[in-house]
């Protein structure tokens, strides 16, 4: 027979062995130290705000962002959207949201264009192009941005013919230290209808696009796939013109009246024009090289398949490396979009009138809310780079190879 346990020992032992299983368990010590860097983390932040909030007592002000909706009394260079110095800040805080999107969305297309073609140039058998793509790509990599920006905007921009020395300029086209003035579209009466038609069209494009690309492939016939998507998008135009009786647009040719201003056309200042200039072709050296080494990725049976077929090397690179490359370039260049995007705060050195700017500047200076402007442009900047990274990371899902 067994002896039977003692009373006492036969309840705390079983309580020991379970204490000391628990500390030789890896995943108990995994979340006690993510408990334990939680605690720390709040008990900073609570020490921050509570030291926060007895300065703004002896300050006789309090935490909050009311002082957004009281007058701003201070004027902007630039604005796309109504401003006038008797809105509020919150005004013109979208003033200078809107001037750095503009910045952002121009700089992340140039410097895509830019890169993938200096990209494309530094493998060519052409050996003075491959030597001035290659030379691009050192200068501008190898040169501080800011002093670029300087460059652009100092030695270039406002370096250009004044309007007051060459009042015999005829356009359409006008370079002047004022700014850049060049012909844009302004909508007729029946813009509406084309606007719809025409994406209904493009869509319908698409979708043929790929019909006519999935018929080559499986049936190995010919695709014309521009042929149809041209069409699709002509129909629609076709369709458009008979209902609307009219164009979508006439084109606004800039002039230059008597008073030696310009009037018409598409303005652009020389601050935005050297930023967006300056971000575009530096970012676009770094959108080089990852082109390239994505290029260089794809193995040389591909190369030799396409040759094979006699496809010629625009038609190869496009349908053959490219799609295969974005796998290996999208990751690297959703951190180059993101860098633009945070390099454009940069533009306060040209001041340029970006959100930075807007509400670093003028608005910190008048209201004396230095962490209150401080956080409203540490969200905005967050704001705008997780939601290009939730679209780059859409798209990079979309361009990898899946297995079958």
């Amino acid at each position: 027979m067994n002896p039977e346990p003692q009373p006492g020992k036969s309840q705390k032992l079983p309580k020991f062995k379970d204490i000391s299983k628990l500390l030789r368990d890896d995943r108990f010590w995994k979340i006690a130290g993510q408990a334990l860097a939680l605690i720390l983390v709040i008990v900073v932040i609570a020490i921050l705000w509570d030291n926060l909030s007895a300065n703004y007592s002896q300050l006789g002000i309090a935490f909050g962002f009311d002082f957004l909706n009281s007058q701003a009394s201070f004027d902007i260079g630039e604005s796309v959207i109504p401003y006038s110095p008797e809105n509020t800040y919150r005004q013109a805080y979208f003033v200078g949201l809107i001037n750095s999107l503009r910045v952002m969305g121009l700089g992340i297309i140039f410097a895509t264009v830019a890169g993938l073609t200096v990209g494309i140039a530094r493998l060519s058998d052409n050996w003075l192009l491959r030597s001035l793509a290659g030379l691009y790509v050192e200068i501008l990599r190898n040169t501080p941005l800011l002093l670029q920006l300087f460059f652009w905007y100092f030695a270039v921009f406002i370096s250009l013919p004044k309007l007051e020395d060459n009042q015999q300029m005829r356009g359409p086209i006008y370079l002047t230290n004022r700014g850049i003035a060049v012909p844009w579209p302004v909508p007729l009466p029946g813009f509406e209808i084309w606007l719809i038609l025409l994406t209904v069209g493009v869509l319908a494009a698409a979708g043929l696009w790929m019909w006519r690309a999935r018929v080559m492939l499986e049936e190995a016939k010919p695709g014309r796939q521009l042929f149809w998507a041209l069409g699709a998008i002509g129909l629609s135009a076709i369709l458009a013109l008979i209902i609307t009786k009219n164009l979508p647009f006439r084109l606004d040719v800039p002039r230059l009246t008597p008073a030696l201003q310009l009037e018409g056309g598409l303005k652009f200042t020389p601050e935005f024009a050297a930023l967006v200039t300056g971000l575009s072709l530096y970012t676009g050296s770094y959108i080089a090289e990852i082109v390239r080494a994505g290029i260089q990725s794809v193995s040389k049976g591909q190369w030799e398949a396409g040759k094979s077929l006699g496809l010629k090397s625009g038609t190869m690179m496009r349908m053959v490396i490219l799609p295969q490359a974005l796998r290996v370039i999208v990751p690297p260049l959703t951190s180059q979009y993101l860098n633009l995007a945070k390099n454009s705060s940069l533009a306060v050195a040209v001041a340029y009138p970006d959100v930075y700017f807007v509400v670093g500047s003028p608005t910190l200076n008048q209201t004396g809310r230095a962490i209150e402007a401080m956080l409203i442009i540490m969200v905005t900047y967050l704001t705008i780079s997780l939601i290009v990274s939730l679209f780059m990371n859409w798209y990079n899902k979309t361009v990898q190879i899946k297995e079958r």
